[in-house]
């Protein structure tokens, strides 16, 4: 697929995968998880939908419990176990998700890398698809299924599985910075990167190895602000709002 594939109802790309973070499902600062922020989320994904653009998306479980906070303790769990914990968490945000976006009217489809047949189907490539092409908005938990791999990684490997047209990231800020802009105001925003210096440089847009499957494979990733209300269908019209990371060189 190609972003010049143009849908009649104004999206620009034909299919996205759409990765949330756990954090955006709750208030900033809290745990848990606020209806009040996944109905939001929700209803930014049905209007953009409704331009013709199908729809994965791939959800974190941060504000829920991260695997990697086990880390440190005292060994009492073992980390394997806390990221397959960490796992579970997303599942607990897709059904929040999804009977946010069902009850808007939305059809969808909730798919766990882990089997758990009493409250999703299993994740299946071809049936993912086929879900995203009778304009089922599907949402994929529980990562790849395997510990140590984070959901920057899974939603990397989805948007090729799936062949979409771009990887969406919603973020708390505008895009990419040269340092954290939440805590460096004099942090320079970079509209648009490569591949190449994202990895000289180290910045921090996900995990090395989400950025080096979609560099070998040329997936775009735009990185953009999930607080400003209607940002998701903007970069579905193709509006550059954010960070565009490609292959193509800048500067």
């Amino acid at each position: 697929m190609s972003s010049d594939d143009k849908t009649t109802e104004g999206a620009v790309y034909k299919r996205i995968i759409l990765k949330l973070s756990g954090e955006s499902l709750t208030h900033a600062g809290e745990r848990g998880i606020s209806m009040d922020e996944v109905v939001h989320f929700a209803k930014q994904i049905h209007q953009a939908q409704q331009l013709g653009c199908e729809i994965a998306v791939v959800i974190g479980g941060g504000n829920i419990l991260r695997g990697a906070q086990f880390s440190s303790e005292s060994g009492t769990i073992q980390e394997a176990t806390a990221h397959y914990m960490g796992m579970l968490a997303t599942v607990i945000n897709g059904l929040a998700l999804q009977d946010a976006l069902e009850s808007l009217g939305c059809e969808t489809r909730l798919m766990t890398a882990i089997k758990m047949d009493g409250v999703a189907e299993p994740y299946i490539r071809r049936k993912a698809k086929r879900h995203l092409e009778k304009k089922r908005i599907v949402i994929l938990a529980a990562g790849t299924g395997s510990p140590f791999v984070t959901t920057d990684t899974a939603a990397a490997q989805r948007a090729l599985e799936l062949e979409a047209d771009i990887l969406m990231k919603a973020t708390r800020v505008d895009g990419v910075y040269s340092e954290d802009p939440e805590k460096n105001p004099h942090a320079v925003f970079y509209p648009q990167l490569d591949f190449e210096t994202v990895i000289a440089q180290n910045l921090r847009v996900m995990d090395s190895t989400a950025i080096s499957h979609c560099r070998e494979h040329d997936m775009k990733i735009r990185i953009f602000n999930f607080k400003v209300d209607g940002n998701i269908q903007r970069v579905i019209q193709g509006e550059q709002i954010g960070t565009l990371i490609s292959s193509e060189k800048v500067g």
